[in-house]
Protein backbone atom coordinates (compact mmCIF):
# COMPACT_ATOMS: atom_id res chain seq x y z
CA UNK A 1 0.00 0.00 0.00
CA UNK A 2 1.58 3.38 -1.14
CA UNK A 3 1.37 6.10 1.36
CA UNK A 4 0.23 9.36 -0.68
CA UNK A 5 0.00 12.04 2.29
CA UNK A 6 2.38 11.09 5.24
CA UNK A 7 3.63 13.20 8.15
CA UNK A 8 7.47 13.21 8.10
CA UNK A 9 9.33 14.38 11.16
CA UNK A 10 12.91 15.61 10.08
CA UNK A 11 15.34 16.54 12.61
CA UNK A 12 18.71 18.95 11.92
CA UNK A 13 20.32 21.04 14.39
CA UNK A 14 23.04 22.74 12.96
CA UNK A 15 23.74 24.48 9.23
CA UNK A 16 25.61 21.47 7.06
CA UNK A 17 21.93 19.57 8.45
CA UNK A 18 20.03 21.85 7.54
CA UNK A 19 21.36 22.05 3.84
CA UNK A 20 21.12 18.23 3.82
CA UNK A 21 17.60 18.55 5.43
CA UNK A 22 16.76 21.07 2.35
CA UNK A 23 17.30 18.35 -0.20
CA UNK A 24 16.00 16.06 1.31
CA UNK A 25 12.55 17.28 2.12
CA UNK A 26 13.31 18.68 -1.99
CA UNK A 27 13.53 15.03 -2.67
CA UNK A 28 10.39 13.73 -0.70
CA UNK A 29 8.09 16.57 -1.84
CA UNK A 30 9.06 14.73 -5.62
CA UNK A 31 7.90 11.21 -4.02
CA UNK A 32 4.68 13.41 -2.12
CA UNK A 33 3.91 16.33 -2.92
CA UNK A 34 1.27 16.55 -0.34
CA UNK A 35 3.42 14.91 2.78
CA UNK A 36 2.97 16.81 5.66
CA UNK A 37 6.97 17.72 6.45
CA UNK A 38 7.55 19.33 10.02
CA UNK A 39 10.90 19.03 12.09
CA UNK A 40 13.65 21.13 13.63
CA UNK A 41 14.48 23.21 11.04
CA UNK A 42 16.99 25.86 10.09
CA UNK A 43 16.31 28.25 7.08
CA UNK A 44 17.42 26.09 4.21
CA UNK A 45 14.64 23.73 4.92
CA UNK A 46 11.63 26.26 5.87
CA UNK A 47 12.24 26.88 2.78
CA UNK A 48 11.99 23.85 1.37
CA UNK A 49 8.63 23.41 2.57
CA UNK A 50 8.98 22.17 6.47
CA UNK A 51 7.17 23.24 8.83
CA UNK A 52 9.15 24.00 11.88
CA UNK A 53 8.88 22.55 15.61
CA UNK A 54 11.55 24.43 16.77
CA UNK A 55 14.45 26.75 14.58
CA UNK A 56 17.69 24.91 15.14
CA UNK A 57 19.42 28.38 15.80
CA UNK A 58 19.24 27.48 19.45
CA UNK A 59 20.60 24.12 18.89
CA UNK A 60 23.87 23.91 17.46
CA UNK A 61 26.41 23.71 20.12
CA UNK A 62 29.69 21.37 20.83
CA UNK A 63 31.02 20.13 23.74
CA UNK A 64 29.88 18.70 27.04
CA UNK A 65 30.38 21.94 28.55
CA UNK A 66 29.13 23.82 25.96
CA UNK A 67 25.96 21.44 26.04
CA UNK A 68 25.54 21.72 29.88
CA UNK A 69 25.26 25.24 30.15
CA UNK A 70 22.06 24.96 27.90
CA UNK A 71 20.75 21.97 29.73
CA UNK A 72 17.47 23.70 30.52
CA UNK A 73 16.65 24.46 26.62
CA UNK A 74 17.03 20.87 25.52
CA UNK A 75 14.87 19.31 28.49
CA UNK A 76 12.23 21.37 27.63
CA UNK A 77 12.67 20.66 23.71
CA UNK A 78 12.79 17.25 24.78
CA UNK A 79 9.50 17.32 26.40
CA UNK A 80 8.09 19.27 23.54
CA UNK A 81 9.24 16.51 21.22
CA UNK A 82 7.56 13.89 23.64
CA UNK A 83 4.17 15.26 23.38
CA UNK A 84 4.44 15.79 19.37
CA UNK A 85 5.45 11.92 19.11
CA UNK A 86 2.72 10.55 21.79
CA UNK A 87 -0.42 13.44 20.60
CA UNK A 88 0.53 13.86 16.78
CA UNK A 89 3.09 10.94 15.86
CA UNK A 90 4.46 11.01 12.27
CA UNK A 91 4.88 8.40 9.99
CA UNK A 92 8.43 8.25 9.86
CA UNK A 93 11.23 10.20 11.52
CA UNK A 94 14.24 11.14 9.60
CA UNK A 95 16.87 12.51 12.05
CA UNK A 96 20.32 13.89 9.88
CA UNK A 97 23.53 14.54 11.32
CA UNK A 98 23.34 15.88 15.27
CA UNK A 99 23.73 12.67 17.06
CA UNK A 100 24.21 14.22 20.54
CA UNK A 101 20.22 15.44 20.28
CA UNK A 102 19.10 13.10 17.20
CA UNK A 103 20.18 9.46 18.83
CA UNK A 104 17.33 10.57 21.91
CA UNK A 105 14.94 11.42 18.77
CA UNK A 106 15.77 7.85 17.36
CA UNK A 107 15.15 6.09 20.68
CA UNK A 108 12.04 7.71 21.39
CA UNK A 109 10.45 7.40 17.99
CA UNK A 110 11.64 3.68 17.36
CA UNK A 111 10.11 2.66 20.91
CA UNK A 112 6.78 3.91 19.88
CA UNK A 113 6.51 2.08 16.80
CA UNK A 114 7.36 4.60 14.53
CA UNK A 115 9.52 4.04 11.12
CA UNK A 116 13.28 5.93 11.92
CA UNK A 117 15.49 6.24 8.97
CA UNK A 118 19.19 7.95 10.16
CA UNK A 119 20.30 10.41 7.55
CA UNK A 120 24.40 10.70 8.08
CA UNK A 121 24.68 8.67 11.36
CA UNK A 122 27.73 9.33 14.18
CA UNK A 123 31.00 8.14 13.06
CA UNK A 124 30.76 5.50 15.12
CA UNK A 125 33.22 3.72 13.82
CA UNK A 126 35.64 6.76 14.82
CA UNK A 127 35.15 7.29 18.14
CA UNK A 128 32.63 4.43 20.08
CA UNK A 129 32.62 1.38 17.86
CA UNK A 130 30.98 -0.95 20.01
CA UNK A 131 27.72 1.85 20.39
CA UNK A 132 26.84 1.00 17.11
CA UNK A 133 24.94 -2.14 18.17
CA UNK A 134 22.82 0.76 20.18
CA UNK A 135 22.18 2.24 16.33
CA UNK A 136 20.44 -0.89 15.58
CA UNK A 137 18.50 -0.74 18.41
CA UNK A 138 17.03 2.62 17.47
CA UNK A 139 16.82 2.64 13.60
CA UNK A 140 14.98 0.98 10.46
CA UNK A 141 17.16 1.79 7.71
CA UNK A 142 20.90 4.33 8.31
CA UNK A 143 21.53 6.25 5.13
CA UNK A 144 25.27 6.79 5.06
CA UNK A 145 27.45 9.04 3.23
CA UNK A 146 31.19 7.62 3.41
CA UNK A 147 31.91 4.19 1.69
CA UNK A 148 33.41 2.42 4.64
CA UNK A 149 30.71 2.95 7.17
CA UNK A 150 28.15 0.89 5.25
CA UNK A 151 30.18 -2.86 6.21
CA UNK A 152 31.38 -1.46 9.55
CA UNK A 153 28.04 -0.67 10.25
CA UNK A 154 26.37 -4.08 9.24
CA UNK A 155 28.85 -5.79 11.41
CA UNK A 156 26.87 -4.74 14.00
CA UNK A 157 23.24 -5.77 12.74
CA UNK A 158 22.50 -1.97 11.05
CA UNK A 159 20.24 -1.98 7.86
CA UNK A 160 23.39 0.52 6.73
CA UNK A 161 23.33 1.83 2.57
CA UNK A 162 25.64 4.38 1.07
CA UNK A 163 23.92 6.36 -0.33
CA UNK A 164 26.84 9.16 -1.43
CA UNK A 165 27.50 12.31 0.19
CA UNK A 166 25.09 15.16 -0.56
CA UNK A 167 28.06 17.53 -1.00
CA UNK A 168 28.59 16.08 -4.76
CA UNK A 169 24.65 17.57 -5.75
CA UNK A 170 25.99 20.93 -4.38
CA UNK A 171 29.23 21.13 -6.48
CA UNK A 172 27.68 21.66 -10.23
CA UNK A 173 26.12 24.88 -8.41
CA UNK A 174 30.02 25.91 -7.15
CA UNK A 175 31.56 28.79 -9.26
CA UNK A 176 34.71 28.41 -10.95
CA UNK A 177 37.65 29.82 -9.11
CA UNK A 178 37.87 32.46 -11.68
CA UNK A 179 34.67 33.59 -11.54
CA UNK A 180 34.46 33.37 -7.84
CA UNK A 181 37.67 35.66 -7.40
CA UNK A 182 35.57 38.50 -9.44
CA UNK A 183 32.81 38.57 -7.71
CA UNK A 184 34.50 38.54 -5.12
CA UNK A 185 35.79 41.47 -6.22
CA UNK A 186 39.87 40.29 -5.44
CA UNK A 187 42.67 40.49 -6.99
CA UNK A 188 43.04 37.83 -9.86
CA UNK A 189 47.19 38.04 -9.38
CA UNK A 190 47.74 37.63 -5.65
CA UNK A 191 47.39 34.78 -3.56
CA UNK A 192 44.07 34.19 -1.42
CA UNK A 193 44.07 33.16 2.32
CA UNK A 194 40.48 32.42 3.17
CA UNK A 195 39.58 32.07 6.87
CA UNK A 196 36.53 29.52 7.58
CA UNK A 197 36.56 29.62 11.55
CA UNK A 198 32.81 27.63 11.50
CA UNK A 199 29.20 28.42 11.29
CA UNK A 200 28.45 28.50 15.29
CA UNK A 201 28.46 31.15 18.01
CA UNK A 202 30.88 29.44 20.27
CA UNK A 203 33.16 28.53 17.30
CA UNK A 204 33.39 32.14 16.06
CA UNK A 205 34.65 33.26 19.94
CA UNK A 206 36.88 29.92 20.02
CA UNK A 207 38.26 29.98 16.74
CA UNK A 208 38.22 33.74 15.27
CA UNK A 209 40.66 35.17 16.78
CA UNK A 210 43.69 32.53 16.58
CA UNK A 211 42.41 32.54 12.59
CA UNK A 212 43.00 36.35 12.46
CA UNK A 213 46.69 35.69 14.22
CA UNK A 214 47.39 33.32 11.16
CA UNK A 215 46.66 35.24 8.75
CA UNK A 216 48.55 38.14 10.05
CA UNK A 217 51.44 36.08 10.69
CA UNK A 218 50.95 35.39 7.17
CA UNK A 219 50.63 38.63 5.43
CA UNK A 220 53.69 39.49 7.61
CA UNK A 221 55.97 37.23 5.84
CA UNK A 222 54.22 37.29 2.68
CA UNK A 223 52.55 40.79 2.10
CA UNK A 224 50.93 39.88 -0.94
CA UNK A 225 48.65 37.68 0.53
CA UNK A 226 44.93 38.32 0.49
CA UNK A 227 42.66 37.88 3.40
CA UNK A 228 39.17 36.86 3.62
CA UNK A 229 36.87 35.74 6.18
CA UNK A 230 33.93 33.55 5.53
CA UNK A 231 30.82 34.20 7.59
CA UNK A 232 27.65 32.23 8.60
CA UNK A 233 24.29 33.51 8.07
CA UNK A 234 22.99 32.29 12.00
CA UNK A 235 25.60 34.14 13.85
CA UNK A 236 25.26 38.27 13.82
CA UNK A 237 27.59 40.35 12.45
CA UNK A 238 29.32 41.62 15.95
CA UNK A 239 30.45 38.42 16.21
CA UNK A 240 32.93 39.52 13.22
CA UNK A 241 34.45 42.70 14.65
CA UNK A 242 37.81 41.89 14.92
CA UNK A 243 38.11 40.61 11.51
CA UNK A 244 36.63 44.22 10.41
CA UNK A 245 40.19 44.89 8.53
CA UNK A 246 39.01 42.55 5.81
CA UNK A 247 37.07 41.52 3.49
CA UNK A 248 33.96 39.53 5.08
CA UNK A 249 32.15 36.49 2.60
CA UNK A 250 28.85 35.16 3.26
CA UNK A 251 29.08 32.58 0.54
CA UNK A 252 31.53 29.99 2.46
CA UNK A 253 31.58 28.42 -0.84
CA UNK A 254 32.37 30.89 -3.06
CA UNK A 255 35.41 31.62 -1.11
CA UNK A 256 36.60 27.93 -1.11
CA UNK A 257 36.40 28.23 -4.70
CA UNK A 258 38.35 31.62 -4.97
CA UNK A 259 40.92 31.00 -2.31
CA UNK A 260 44.15 29.86 -3.16
CA UNK A 261 44.52 28.35 0.43
CA UNK A 262 42.49 28.11 3.60
CA UNK A 263 42.55 28.02 7.24
CA UNK A 264 38.77 25.92 8.23
CA UNK A 265 37.93 24.56 10.84
CA UNK A 266 36.88 20.65 11.26
CA UNK A 267 33.66 19.67 9.16
CA UNK A 268 31.46 19.54 6.30
CA UNK A 269 34.54 22.56 4.77
CA UNK A 270 37.08 20.33 4.98
CA UNK A 271 35.08 17.82 2.36
CA UNK A 272 33.66 20.98 0.50
CA UNK A 273 37.53 22.26 0.24
CA UNK A 274 38.48 18.48 -1.12
CA UNK A 275 35.97 18.48 -3.62
CA UNK A 276 37.23 21.64 -5.23
CA UNK A 277 40.84 20.89 -5.05
CA UNK A 278 41.52 23.78 -2.60
CA UNK A 279 44.61 23.18 0.14
CA UNK A 280 43.36 23.85 3.44
CA UNK A 281 44.70 23.44 6.92
CA UNK A 282 42.41 22.47 9.89
CA UNK A 283 42.03 23.53 13.11
CA UNK A 284 39.46 23.46 16.31
CA UNK A 285 39.54 23.83 19.86
CA UNK A 286 36.81 23.73 22.25
CA UNK A 287 36.35 24.34 25.72
CA UNK A 288 39.49 22.42 27.61
CA UNK A 289 37.13 20.18 29.69
CA UNK A 290 35.01 19.08 26.82
CA UNK A 291 38.60 18.26 24.66
CA UNK A 292 39.49 15.73 27.71
CA UNK A 293 36.52 14.13 27.36
CA UNK A 294 36.57 13.43 23.98
CA UNK A 295 40.13 12.40 24.15
CA UNK A 296 38.50 9.90 25.87
CA UNK A 297 36.14 8.70 23.78
CA UNK A 298 38.22 9.10 20.19
CA UNK A 299 39.14 5.85 18.85
CA UNK A 300 41.02 7.94 15.66
CA UNK A 301 44.39 10.19 15.72
CA UNK A 302 42.73 12.55 13.19
CA UNK A 303 39.94 14.83 13.26
CA UNK A 304 39.52 15.91 9.70
CA UNK A 305 37.42 13.51 7.50
CA UNK A 306 39.35 14.35 4.23
CA UNK A 307 42.67 12.79 6.79
CA UNK A 308 40.28 9.85 8.22
CA UNK A 309 39.19 8.92 4.37
CA UNK A 310 42.48 9.15 2.78
CA UNK A 311 43.65 7.18 5.91
CA UNK A 312 46.88 9.17 6.36
CA UNK A 313 47.40 13.05 7.24
CA UNK A 314 47.25 14.61 3.47
CA UNK A 315 45.70 17.74 5.33
CA UNK A 316 47.59 19.34 8.31
CA UNK A 317 46.25 19.89 11.45
CA UNK A 318 46.19 21.60 14.48
CA UNK A 319 43.74 20.99 18.10
CA UNK A 320 43.54 23.03 20.78
CA UNK A 321 46.30 25.76 21.47
CA UNK A 322 46.42 26.04 17.76
CA UNK A 323 50.53 27.79 17.43
CA UNK A 324 50.25 30.11 15.17
CA UNK A 325 53.84 29.92 13.86
CA UNK A 326 53.51 26.63 12.95
CA UNK A 327 49.96 26.95 11.69
CA UNK A 328 51.74 29.84 9.35
CA UNK A 329 54.10 26.87 8.63
CA UNK A 330 52.05 24.80 6.92
CA UNK A 331 50.10 27.26 5.33
CA UNK A 332 52.88 29.38 3.69
CA UNK A 333 53.79 26.69 0.49
CA UNK A 334 50.35 25.86 0.26
CA UNK A 335 49.72 29.53 -1.20
CA UNK A 336 52.19 28.94 -3.66
CA UNK A 337 51.28 27.81 -7.11
CA UNK A 338 53.47 24.87 -8.39
CA UNK A 339 55.02 24.34 -5.13
CA UNK A 340 55.64 20.25 -4.29
CA UNK A 341 53.58 20.19 -0.97
CA UNK A 342 50.38 22.26 -3.06
CA UNK A 343 50.44 19.99 -6.02
CA UNK A 344 50.59 16.92 -3.59
CA UNK A 345 47.95 17.97 -1.42
CA UNK A 346 45.73 18.65 -4.46
CA UNK A 347 46.64 15.01 -5.69
CA UNK A 348 45.55 13.88 -2.57
CA UNK A 349 42.26 16.00 -2.71
CA UNK A 350 41.43 14.95 -5.92
CA UNK A 351 41.58 11.63 -4.60
CA UNK A 352 39.81 11.52 -2.04
CA UNK A 353 36.88 13.15 -3.85
CA UNK A 354 36.84 10.03 -6.02
CA UNK A 355 35.63 8.41 -2.50
CA UNK A 356 32.54 9.93 -1.96
CA UNK A 357 30.58 7.92 -4.39
CA UNK A 358 28.17 9.38 -6.87
CA UNK A 359 25.24 12.57 -7.19
CA UNK A 360 22.21 11.36 -5.99
CA UNK A 361 22.16 11.26 -1.97
CA UNK A 362 18.99 12.84 -1.48
CA UNK A 363 16.89 11.07 -3.92
CA UNK A 364 18.25 7.75 -2.73
CA UNK A 365 17.28 9.10 1.02
CA UNK A 366 13.50 9.66 -0.25
CA UNK A 367 13.41 6.40 -1.68
CA UNK A 368 14.54 4.58 0.89
CA UNK A 369 11.94 6.72 3.28
CA UNK A 370 9.59 5.26 0.57
CA UNK A 371 10.27 2.05 1.45
CA UNK A 372 9.54 2.30 4.84
CA UNK A 373 6.71 4.18 4.52
CA UNK A 374 5.21 1.38 2.03
CA UNK A 375 6.46 -1.03 4.77
CA UNK A 376 4.43 0.52 7.57
CA UNK A 377 1.83 0.90 5.38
Amino acid sequence: MHVSEPRILLSAGEASGDLHGAAVAAALRQLYPDAELIGLAGPRMVKAGVLPVVEFDRLALVGFVEVVSRLPFFLSLRRQLRRLLAERPPDLVIPIDYPGFNLWLAEQAHRRGIRVLYYIPPQLWAWRPGRARILAEKTDRVAVVFPQEEPFLREFGVEAVFVGHPLLDCLPGWEAPREAIAALGADPTRPILGLLPGSRRHEIRRLLTPFLAVAQEVVRRRPEVQVLVATAPEVPMEYYDAASAYPLVPDAARLLSAATAVLTKSGTTTLQAALLETPSVIAYQVHPLSYLLARRLVRVESIGMVNLLAGRRVVPEFVQGLPVERMADALLPLLKLGSPEREAMVAALREVGGMLGEPGAPQRVARLAAELLDTRA
